[in-house]
């Protein structure tokens, strides 16, 4: 395999496991997040956690730690989903 082949099978594989864990991410109760959040977050999710790929809780606690380098779009998507599942735990 050349590297280049090699670098991009790692890249699809690192972005499938951190897709299923978002998936999941977005089936736990606790842990919550919109599809529109998976979508503007993934990179952001790799540049500044992808250590915590694939435990959940911790990858959701690396995203809000790291609150203030995330991407704007990520920030306003986790923002809302984050104030959403605070009122729902209020009611």
């Amino acid at each position: 395999m050349t590297t280049l082949f090699k670098s991009r099978l790692c890249q699809a594989a690192a972005a499938m496991t951190f897709a299923v864990a978002f998936s999941a991410l977005s089936s736990t109760a606790s842990f919550a997040f919109s599809a529109e959040a998976q979508q503007m977050c993934t990179g952001d999710a790799f540049r500044l956690c992808s250590a915590e790929i694939p435990n959940i809780p911790k990858i959701t606690a690396c995203m809000i730690k790291h609150r203030s380098n995330l991407s704007s779009g990520c920030r306003a998507v986790m923002d809302r989903d984050l104030a959403a599942q605070r009122k729902v735990a209020a009611e």
